[in-house]
């Protein structure tokens, strides 16, 4: 059996328009050790031609001239076993030294299912890994090498000194508890001690009339024989009236009315980065038709083409997806793209999108309402405050697997013991949480 049977090579499919971003992808694919099966400009590429191909992998370059050739190719892309790698043509078309190098790597990574991304030279280098679990037993010494040991023990036994500094007498023992050591201290009678005559009963005293300091019964604190009498109180005592108890205007205390601001501000925060709209697409299409938490999406583009993002995200989401907006209120069961620029802010019925120049902020968030997923490419400036916002409550997870180009920030929330998976298994954990069955009702 040769090595490349025991390591296919993977086939590709290069969809994107001819220029400077196919000619990137391509040299990209090239480094990648993969057979490119198909390259083709997807405007005019027919489904068929791609069925026809048999790809493992589709590399598409997104631009808003192919989004309707997209949909047109929709039901060849949709083919199961067939794994989707997005790229912005205008970022790839700028990439172009170390960074054109580096996404390359992630993407080899990506296709040879592996997690190698680092440069040639690197891979040897020793890294320290903490494992859970307990510390293995250490060995037990042999009896061989004891055994010197025992004998000269055994010789000089006889050489130390005993404890010789105190000898208690023969005829006294210590107590061994409290009653023995008390009745040691008792005098013993001799055994042929004659018996001490009873003493003679006295007379009965006959009983003497009670005294006042002796009967309790007549003790006062006032001298009620006071020569002046006491003046008769003619004051009647006024029974108060009992408070009537009105039950016509009771009423219901509403308790969202005095809940305070933020308890009802959950939702569920992805954020992403390289690689995040593949591993986005999986989670979202793997998610429920209802939520009662609003899903809300953070993933740097360099390009900022949002809305791309937003349409590409709907065609596979079962929860409407929408561009967020300043002003705007978040929704349970919808799916809001927050723009680089665009925060939030909690209120008394939920969060509120605003306009802020450093973007998301995960401490606005009620940790107690809210969970927070890290897939590949996040911000490794979030993991401190994703932390912070778990030991508060939150729940929080982070992708790992063969599809997280950037596993940083994920594999750190991993590690500190966040909840971890593939974006499918961990769609499957929101839903069981946070999914809403037939009626409306919360799972």
């Amino acid at each position: 059996m040769s090595v490349s049977d025991l390591d296919p090579v993977p086939a590709v499919a290069l969809l994107a328009r001819p220029g400077a971003a196919r000619e990137r992808l391509r040299e990209a694919l090239a480094h990648a050790d993969v057979q490119i099966v198909l390259e083709d400009d997807p405007m005019t590429l027919e489904p068929q031609a791609l069925h026809d191909a048999r790809p493992q992998f589709v590399v598409i370059a997104l631009e808003a001239a192919i989004e309707d050739a997209l949909e047109r190719l929709e039901p060849a892309l949709s083919a199961p076993g067939l794994t989707l790698v997005f790229d912005e043509a205008e970022l790839a078309a700028r990439r172009d030294g170390w960074e054109a190098q580096r996404w390359g790597r992630h993407l080899a990574a990506k296709l040879h299912g592996h997690q190698q991304v680092l440069p040639p030279g690197a891979e040897d280098e020793p890294t320290l890994q903490l494992e859970p679990g307990r510390p293995s037993t250490p060995p037990v010494p042999k009896e061989t090498a004891l055994q010197p040991h025992l004998e000269q023990a055994r010789s000089w036994a006889d050489d130390v000194p005993a404890d010789g500094l105190y000898s208690p007498p023969a005829h006294l023992h210590e107590p061994i508890a409290l009653e023995q050591a008390l009745a040691a201290l008792q005098p013993v009678l001799p055994e042929t001690a004659a018996p001490v005559e009873a003493a003679p009963e006295p007379p009965p005293v006959p009983a003497a009339a009670p005294s006042v300091f002796t009967d309790h019964t007549a003790w006062s604190l006032v001298d009620e024989a006071s020569d002046a009498p006491a003046e008769p109180r003619a004051a009647a005592t006024v029974a108060a009236p009992e408070p009537a108890f009105d039950t016509e205007h009771l009423s219901l205390v509403d308790l969202d009315a005095t809940a305070p601001a933020g308890s009802r501000a959950g939702a569920l925060l992805v954020l992403a980065g390289i690689g995040g709209p593949d591993a986005l697409r999986r989670l979202l299409a793997a998610l429920p038709s209802g939520l009662a938490v609003p899903v809300l999406v953070h993933m740097r583009l360099d390009g900022g083409r949002y809305g791309n993002l937003v349409k590409q995200m709907a065609r596979v989401s079962p929860l409407p997806v929408q561009l967020a907006e300043a002003g705007q209120r978040a929704t349970a069961g919808e799916v809001h793209v927050l723009a680089d620029d665009i925060g939030v802010h909690a209120a008394a019925d939920g969060l509120y999108f605003q306009s802020e120049a450093q973007g998301i902020s995960i401490a606005a968030l009620s940790a107690e309402h809210s969970a927070l997923v890290l897939l590949s490419g996040a911000d490794l400036a979030h993991v401190g405050p994703a932390l912070d916002l778990a030991a508060a409550g939150a729940w929080v997870a982070g992708q790992v697997g063969e599809g997280c180009y950037d596993p940083a920030a994920a594999t750190a929330v991993v590690a500190a013991g966040m909840v971890a998976g593939e974006p499918q298994e961990l769609a499957q954990v929101i839903a069981a949480r946070w999914g809403l069955d037939d009626d409306g009702d919360a799972a």
